[in-house]
Parts: C-alpha cells; sequence; structure tokens
C-alpha cells in the first residue's frame, strides 16, 4: 500500500494524511481541504495539519497553494494507480456473461483493498441503485469467503453472471435487488446451475461515470 514511497522518511500521521488526500482524490475527484484534515483526523488547530502537509511537500509528496481552500496536489498521483484485469461484466438486472479472459484493464488506486484473488467485475444494469452500485462501477470480488445473509455476492447462474444481496433461507436460496422494479430470485440451495464465485468487498468508481 505504502511502497511508492517506502524510500521516504515519512511518519505514521504523514502517512495516513497522505493515504486521506488520495482517498479523496479517488472517490471525490478532488483534494481535501486543511479544515477537513482537520475534521478527520481529530484536530482541533489547524496549524498543526499544515505543518504535516509541508513536511509531505518537503519530501516531494505533494505540492501545496495556500491561495485556494483544496490547493493540495499530488505529485506522484500517476503512481498511486495500478492497472487491474477486469474480467468480465456481472448483471446488476438480466444475467450477462462472465468472460474466461480480461475484458478491459481500470486504473485501481493502490490503496484500493484488494486480497490475494480477488477480482474485478463491471457492473452492469441498476438493480443494486439503492445500495449505491451503479451501471459501470468495478465491483471487487473476493472469492474466498462464504457469503453471509445480507453480503452482496457475485454469482454464476445459468452460466451467466449476475451480482446481488444474498440471503440464506432453509433448503433456498435468496437474490435480492436494491431496486423495488426488481423481484427476488428464487434458488434452490443444491441447484447445479448455481453457484456462488465471491463475495463483494469493494466497489470502485471512475470520475466519469455517472452515478445512476
Amino acid at each position: 500500500m505504502y511502497g511508492i514511497y517506502m524510500n521516504r522518511t515519512i511518519t505514521e500521521i504523514q502517512r495516513n494524511i497522505l493515504d486521506f488526500i488520495i482517498g479523496e482524490k479517488v472517490d471525490r475527484g478532488i483534494p481535501p481541504t486543511r479544515a477537513e484534515i482537520a475534521a478527520h483526523f481529530g484536530y482541533k488547530n489547524r496549524s498543526t495539519v499544515q505543518q504535516h502537509l509541508k513536511a509531505l511537500a518537503n519530501k516531494g509528496l505533494i505540492r501545496l497553494s495556500r491561495k485556494i481552500s483544496r490547493g493540495i496536489e499530488l505529485t506522484l498521483e500517476e503512481k498511486f494507480f495500478i492497472p487491474r484485469p477486469v474480467i468480465g461484466e456481472v448483471a446488476a438486472g438480466n444475467p450477462l456473461t462472465i468472460y474466461p479472459d480480461a475484458i478491459d484493464t481500470v486504473e485501481l488506486p493502490s490503496i484500493a483493498r484488494m486480497p490475494g484473488d480477488s477480482f474485478l467485475l463491471r457492473v452492469k444494469g441498476d438493480s443494486l441503485k439503492d445500495a449505491f452500485i451503479f451501471s459501470g462501477d468495478i465491483v471487487i470480488v473476493n472469492p474466498n469467503l462464504d457469503p453471509r445473509n445480507g453480503q452482496i455476492v457475485a454469482a454464476v447462474l445459468e452460466d451467466a453472471a449476475v451480482v446481488k444481496r444474498f440471503y440464506r433461507k432453509g433448503d433456498k436460496i435468496e437474490l435480492v435487488s436494491e431496486n423495488p422494479d426488481y423481484k427476488p430470485i428464487i434458488i434452490e440451495r443444491n441447484y447445479s446451475k448455481f453457484k456462488i464465485v465471491g463475495v463483494v468487498i469493494g466497489v470502485y468508481r471512475s470520475m466519469g461515470n455517472k452515478a445512476g
């Protein structure tokens, strides 16, 4: 996670502040203000934040401008993103095909949690919109977890892939959408053409993808 600047002397709090800046840039498309950094880390005095920011700037990790409230620029931004393969499309509506080879790559931020064996799928459809997962989003799927009731899973049903909220009810599996326009999918627990391929542990949305 921190390999891109491990060769520089950086304190733990500076590292945490830098990760927060990167995370805000990834999630919101803009760096945080000094006030937002202070609030996030519980600092009452913004001068403490400024001291840490100056230290990061002196180490060449950010560039500061006092003229604007969000005047924090990541100078090594391109190294904070790693190309990852997207191996298929998974339906948040009607089932779609999952492919054996990569269909695309996405520049996933290096701070994104990617446990071993995890893989990426692109979501199609709007049945998870109320869970804030939208068409075009990339979901991170961990195949090594046993799903618990209420978790969102990626599954193969009739040779096609779906992503739904999972519930085990007696001898049946219920796959539930987060959109009232879609009815739950009820499956016999031992149905041979159904297989859970993993639990969704994260969602990545590029700024070019409009939510909803």
